[in-house]
């Protein structure tokens, strides 16, 4: 994985939210979220970088039920696509579907972007 693929994460979730002051974003060490690129990226965006021990799963749990369920439900059967763009929009297509029309029991059976929109009491910047 490549720093800029974390670092377009980060400038879309900026575009979306209109700012990322004050979140947090935790991840592994991963040599991504470990480059002195990304925490320059994080700081300048008001970014926290939050990072587990290294060797634990156990804080790692959300993301990587999150990729299973990603693997399984788009990449599990598929050795190729025609092409890098097509693999792209198809994930694409997928996370947009995850965020704001698939109902999470965890959200109260809603998305989980309705869910931050109508059921939580804080803002991004209150939260952290």
């Amino acid at each position: 994985m490549r720093t800029e693929l974390v670092a377009d994460a980060l400038h879309a979730a900026t575009a979306l939210r209109g700012s990322l002051a004050g979140a947090v974003f935790h991840a592994d060490h991963g040599s991504q979220h470990t480059s002195k690129d990304f925490a320059r990226l994080c700081k300048a965006l008001g970014v926290t970088q939050s990072m587990g021990g290294v060797g634990s799963s156990a804080d790692n749990a959300l993301a990587e039920s999150f990729n299973a369920t990603l693997k399984r439900e788009v990449l599990q059967d598929r050795s190729c696509w025609p092409d890098a763009a097509s693999c792209r929009r198809e994930v694409f297509g997928w996370l947009a579907r995850y965020h704001t029309k698939r109902r999470h029991s965890r959200c109260r059976h809603s998305s989980p972007a309705t869910y931050e929109r109508n059921l939580t009491t804080t803002t991004l910047p209150e939260a952290a």
